[in-house]
């Protein structure tokens, strides 16, 4: 018999094909797995409120990490100790504003499930709110008043590289900055020293999961640490070069039921 396995999966890219609905056999392979005994978790840099639909729909009882790792908690137990990292509020206004000087089409401040927003449209507002509504729109140096998990930042179309280029000068000891590269560019900014790995590094002890028994899937930048650090780091055939680089394994697309393939295969599920 196998021992205890402790599957990550990041969700845009990976878990969804571009409908954004689990597949048939990979949520059937998913629940063999679970009823096989192995803990399933998500590893997302979405919020709380855009990934959980995912969480019920795999009827999971595992934390949930979300931003990246830089928010863990478990919707089924509140004794489970919860994480929530932030950037400190004079970076992130110092931030905002760098951003604002380039130009951008939208901004995102995330507090714990709660968000401001520059403007309550377009792409955020479409996949991230969950019809949520913003604790308000406008300014958002002016507005933001608690330190933030995440900003968000939809910057105009050819003002990508130019932003890019001023925020490089502000890398500091406090933040990370990493790109979403779908169908419209996003940039996160996040709290220093969090990361999907360090997030499944203590879901692992939790569960008493030895690293070489953690399958971890991912497709993009914010997957580089995890898929590194789990005992199985899969790309998926859609990853960026770089993650196929340092992946243990490739396996089939997001939209080719690639995390099936991989795990009915490694977890012997059929």
């Amino acid at each position: 018999m196998l021992p205890r396995h402790l599957i990550a999966l990041d969700l845009d890219g990976t878990l969804l094909p571009g409908n954004q609905t689990i597949s048939t056999r990979t949520k059937a392979a998913l629940l063999s797995a679970k009823k096989a005994g192995h803990l399933v978790a998500i590893a997302t840099g979405r919020p709380y409120r855009a990934s959980k639909r995912y969480y019920q729909e795999l009827n999971l009882t595992t934390p949930i990490i979300n931003f990246n790792g830089a928010s863990v908690h478990h919707p089924l137990d509140q004794q489970y100790p919860r994480t929530k990292a932030t950037i400190d509020l004079d970076t992130s206004r110092h931030l905002i504003r760098t951003c604002q000087q380039v130009g951008i089409e939208n901004m995102m401040v995330e507090i714990d499930d709660a968000f401001y927003m520059a403007k309550n449209e377009g792409f955020f507002a479409n996949f991230l709110t969950e019809g949520i509504e913003p604790i308000a729109s406008g300014t958002l140096d002016d507005l933001l008043t608690d330190p933030p998990t995440a900003i968000l930042v939809e910057p105009l179309p050819d003002k990508t590289l130019e932003l890019r280029a001023a925020l490089e000068g502000t890398k500091s000891e406090t933040t990370l900055q990493r790109w979403w590269k779908g169908k419209v560019s996003v940039l996160e900014i996040a709290p220093n020293h969090v990361t999907k790995a360090t997030a499944l590094q203590e879901l692992a002890t939790h569960y008493n999961v030895s690293t070489e028994h953690i399958i971890a899937f991912g497709d993009e930048e914010n997957d580089l640490e995890m898929i590194e650090f789990a005992g199985q780091g899969i790309a998926m055939g859609n990853a960026i070069p770089e993650l196929k680089e340092i992946a243990h394994a490739v396996t089939d697309t997001n939209e080719d039921d690639g995390i099936a393939k991989y795990i009915e295969q490694a977890l012997q599920l059929r």
